[in-house]
Formats: structure tokens, sequence, C-alpha cells
């Protein structure tokens, strides 16, 4: 691996598509990300069969993930900031994938979750730099459409996950829906040595803040644990409630640390915006709101291939939505405005899944059209946020919009996982995937009420 970051050959640096060509790059860990992502909720039947264990412990091949990429995403594009982003994405690339062909040969559950935690360092270091990466290749007029297409290929991924993970289950082993990552790595890694841009602007990162990255990984390690412990992980109560104490301690005392130290892991004052700070909660909703679906209807309708062709509805929605919305939708229709639009749409699909959560016709229906508000509302949610965040801050504000799709993405599987542990405890399993649905459309509310408080904004350099 190279010590620093190498130039684009002069051909493909000159040439008028330079920069689409890094952003199609960019999308390369996009779609490997989330077809990681939805693939892997897929596995929990078969984990849950092949290991003896219950659904609280086999989401932590999940929740593992999860928890480390969003403790240090931030970190990641502080970094990346200063040494290059072109450099951490690269390292990403490779430690993503050889941690991929790890989990693929994991003996046991424990080894598994282990690699898990091995393969998010590489995620972080990618998911980091991705919405940096697009929004410093391409014109700032263009920037909306470039994360638009980066948002379609995470789709793809999406869309192909369930699909895709049903089939390899189902017919040579859960191991294949690691070992899928690893051609895609190969290709992804040549590609962005000769198609990336080097970094142009860059902040000094000073003393790193190893107090900030310690608080921050424990108290969201506290949460998601607490969680689980509430949603049937065998711990005792109090350790529960513990937990989700710790959590609002180590919350509290990570704000803290960050307002007073020299050199912070994450610059509060990026946060002042509304743009900035009202989007980032609507993101984490938004994305818990996409990946509830993902963890919750493999558990209802199964795990087989008609299974995951339901699924699939829901990012194939989003997919179409990512690409065309750009250009059904009026140029005078700025980021808010879709932002409404996306959310709304969220709130009637989430409401109509109530319904009749087990029929799979009907879900695939809601589950198309929540796709498609989501495809609205998420594009145009983090174009208001990143346009509000300095260039030279970029990665750190790609960091932080992929905090929140990882802390978004673990709570959708955490609150799944509750509700349907809460009916059983309550002698009526058939109750919990309703109870799971309400759930999400809380979050589809929440998503579209904070659509109101985004706007657009000028970046400045």
């Amino acid at each position: 691996m190279m010590l620093a970051e190498r130039a684009r050959p002069r051909v493909v640096r000159e040439h008028r598509m330079a920069g689409w060509l890094a952003v199609g790059t960019v999308c390369f860990g996009a779609f490997m990300g989330q077809l990681d992502a939805s693939i892997v909720t897929l596995t929990f039947p078969a984990l849950q069969k092949q290991f003896g264990a219950p659904l609280a412990a086999v989401e932590w091949v999940s929740l593992s993930y999860l928890l480390a990429l969003v403790g240090l995403v931030a970190a990641a594009g502080r970094i990346a900031d200063a040494a290059g982003r072109k450099l951490i994405y690269l390292y990403g690339f490779a430690v993503f994938t050889a941690a991929s062909a790890a989990c693929a040969l994991a003996p046991g559950l424990e080894w598994l979750i282990g690699f898990r935690i091995v393969q998010a360092i590489g995620a972080a270091m990618l998911q980091a730099n991705s919405v940096a990466l697009v929004v410093t290749s391409v014109p700032k007029e263009k920037m909306r459409a470039a994360l638009g297409v980066q948002a379609a290929a995470q789709a793809l991924g999406l869309a192909l996950g369930p699909a895709l993970g049903g089939v390899l289950v189902e017919s040579v082993g859960w191991q294949w829906v690691f070992w899928v990552n690893v051609p895609v790595g190969v290709v992804a890694l040549i590609a962005g040595r000769y198609l990336l841009p080097r970094t142009r602007q860059r902040t000094e990162l000073g003393r790193f803040d190893w107090p900030g990255l310690v608080l921050l990984g424990a108290s969201t390690t506290a949460l998601l644990l607490g969680v689980s412990a509430f949603s049937g992980l065998q711990l005792p109560l109090w350790t529960a409630v513990t937990l989700i104490a710790v959590s609002a301690v180590g919350i509290t005392g990570f704000v803290l640390r960050e307002r007073r130290a020299p050199n912070p892991l994450v610059d509060l004052s990026v946060l002042r915006p509304g743009a900035v700070s009202i989007g980032l909660v609507g993101a984490l909703f938004a994305y818990l709101l996409l990946f509830g679906p993902l963890t919750l209807f493999p558990q209802v309708l199964g795990a087989h291939g008609s299974a995951g062709l339901t699924l699939t509805a829901l990012p194939a929605g989003f997919a179409i939505a990512a690409v065309f919305a750009e250009r059904a939708l009026p140029s005078s229709v700025g980021a808010r405005a879709r932002a409404l639009i996306g959310g709304a749409v969220c709130v009637v699909a989430s409401a109509a899944l109530i319904v009749a959560p087990g029929v799979a016709v009907w879900v695939a229906a809601w589950l198309l059209l929540l796709g498609l508000g989501l495809g609205i509302l998420i594009p145009a949610n983090n174009s208001a946020i990143m346009g509000a965040i300095p260039a030279r801050m970029s990665a750190t504000g790609g960091g932080l919009v992929n905090m929140a799709r990882g802390l978004g993405t673990a709570l959708g599987v955490a609150v799944v996982t509750l509700f349907l542990h809460v009916a059983d405890t309550m002698n009526s399993p058939s109750a919990g995937p309703r109870l799971a649905v309400i759930a999400l459309f809380a979050a589809a509310v929440v998503a579209a009420v904070t659509a109101a408080g985004t706007a657009p904004h000028e970046r400045t350099a």
C-alpha cells in the first residue's frame, strides 16, 4: 500500500468527465457497504440455527459492526481531512475486503462478531470519505446530482442484498454473503488508485482526541447493549438499566469534552447551522426507517428467496427515486421542499404497513413506496448538510453523516428486535410485527418533521 496520495494519470485528470469518474469510483464503496448491510440481516435465521443462539445474540453480527462504525467514522473523517481522503479511502477498501474474507472463514459466532468489528474499521475509513470525495470532485451546482448517483449505488447494493442474500443462504450457505465482497473490493482498489483525486484542502490534525473517541464509543456501545438486554439478551435487568444510564452520562461527557478539547474529534461548531444539526437527526431516523424493515421482515416472512424478493421492493424504490427524482422534480424545488415531499411519502407508506405486516404482496407494495420516499428524502437531506459545511472539513462532515447513518441503522436493528421480544414476553408473538411497524411509523414522522428544518446553504472554503 502507498504511504502518500498519488496523482491520477494525466489523461484521467484532464478528462472532462474526471469528476464523474471519481464519483463512479466512490459508488463501488457505496454499493459494497449497502450490499453488506442489507444482505447480513438475511443470515440471522441461518446463524440462529447453526449456532443455537437467540436473535438477541445473533443480531450482534450486525450491531458489533455498526457500533464500531459509529464510534470510528468521525475519527476516520478527522484523520482523513489531515492525512488525505484518497489515502484513507483506499486503506479502508483493503481492510474491508480482507475482513470480509475472514468473516466467511469464521469458525464460530464469537469469531464472526470479532471479524465484523475489523470489517467495520475498514468501513469507517470508507464511509468517512465517500461523501467528501463526491462533493469535492464535482462543481457545487452538480453536488446534489452527484449525491443522488451515490445514493443510487447504495440503493443498488440494498436492492441486491435481500434477493441475493436469500438465494445464497438457501443454496450455498451464509458464508457466501461475505465472499461476495471480495471481488468488488479488489476492483474498487484498482479503480480508486487511478480515478480518485488527491486531497487539495486539508485541516491540521493536531493532537488526536483519544478521550473523545473513547467517550463516543463507550456511550454508543452502552446504549445498544442496553437495548439488546431489554430485547432478550441474557443479562440481568439492573445491567440493562445501568447500561442506558452509562450511555446518557457518556454522551453528556462527550459533548463537554468536545467543547473544551483543543483539537476535538467532532468540532461542535460544525453543528451550529440548523441544516447540519437538524439534518443529522433526520438522517438518523431516515436510516432507521430504511434498515428496520430489512431486519423485521425476514423474521416475519422467513429468509427464503421469495421473502428476499419482497424485501427488494424497498431498496428498488429507493434506487428509482435517487436516480430519477433529480430530473422529475423541477430544479426550483430545493433541498428543503424535496425532503418534505420525501418525508410525507414515508409517513403514508409506513402507516399503511401497520395494516397487514404479514402479507407479502401488501408489504412489497408499501415498501416500494417507502423506498421512493426515502430516495427523495435522504439525498436532499445529505445535500443540505454538506452544503452547510466548509470544504476543508468535508470529510469531517461526511463522517458525521455516516455516523448518523450507522447509528440509525443500528437502532433500526435494535428497535425491531426489542418490539418482537416485547410481544413474545407478553405471550402475543403475533403482535410483534405490528408493534415494530408502529415504531417505524414514529421514525417516519420524526424524519418528516426534521425535514422542515433543513435548508440549502452555500459552501464556504
